[in-house]
């Protein structure tokens, strides 16, 4: 049965040292949030079609390169 309260008590000291931590945290402001979820929208999206194209381009050259050998 002490384990149990022991336990217990670990379980909601752990939560009061969360609840401290969390009135820490700097959180950011709304059009902080918005402005970099843009930001990380157009990388996403640039970088996928860079990915694209360029796979696009190196399976072209290696193409070239095997139907020079085969």
């Amino acid at each position: 049965m002490s384990q149990k309260k022991r336990w217990y008590k670990r379980f909601f000291s752990f939560l009061k040292e969360v609840k401290a931590e969390l009135k820490k945290v700097t959180w950011p402001s709304k059009n902080e949030v918005y402005t970099t979820t843009i930001v990380v929208l157009i990388a996403a999206v640039f970088f996928g079609f860079y990915l694209f194209f360029m796979d696009i381009i190196f399976s072209w050259v290696i193409a070239q390169i095997k139907s020079l050998f085969a």
